[in-house]
């Protein structure tokens, strides 16, 4: 088992400031790293969706693994398949259970953009105005996390026009509906 601080070391580098190298591998396709996931925290998200490791949301470090753990690391760990996705609402419980008790405050900037998009990566409306209203709030007193904002407040844009996200349609087993496929001609997803 992985330690929180070995898991937040790998995803954010040892620095405040993740290098471009770090940030690059967190929203790309890269074998690599997906093989580097599996490799190295496997068992531990697997612990975490069995609520093996719950303890860990009382601390805002450790929280912030667990929510890695559950909506992360899954995305590289099983890419392109419907486990991708089905720790999403375990992480959406524990980022909301953080903001809600201020730990989220505790965190550094960049941190606190990564503990907010289990709310981004929701299919429900009122989750994604949360995550662009915490983000927003983050801008403001953090202008270097910008790019954080465009992207939640995307997300939301897709989420209030379809109700979903058309791109995990294939992956889940859903039909698309012809304004969906209309969509997906035109856009890569999320």
């Amino acid at each position: 088992m992985a330690e929180t601080e070995e898991i937040l070391e790998f995803w954010f580098g040892t620095d405040s400031v993740a290098g471009i190298e770090t940030q690059r591998r967190w929203f790309s396709a890269d074998p690599e790293f997906d093989q580097l996931c599996i490799e190295r925290f496997l068992s531990d998200h697997v612990a975490a969706s069995e609520g093996k490791l719950d303890r860990w949301r009382r601390d805002p470090r450790s929280c912030l693994a667990l929510v890695l753990l559950l909506d992360q690391f899954p995305r590289n760990l099983f890419r392109n398949t419907a486990r991708a996705f089905a720790t999403d609402v375990q992480a959406l419980a524990v980022a909301r259970d953080a903001v809600a008790e201020g730990r989220d405050r505790e965190l550094i900037p960049l941190q606190r953009a990564f503990l907010y998009i289990p709310f981004e990566h929701s299919e429900t409306l009122a989750d994604q105005e949360e995550s662009v209203r915490l983000t927003s709030e983050l801008v403001r007193e953090h202008p270097q996390c910008a790019g954080f904002l465009k992207y939640a407040e995307a997300h939301r844009e897709v989420i209030r026009r379809f109700g979903r996200f058309p791109h995990r349609n294939p992956i889940l087993g859903r039909a698309s509906t012809p304004a969906e496929a209309e969509y997906l001609r035109d856009h890569r997803g999320f």
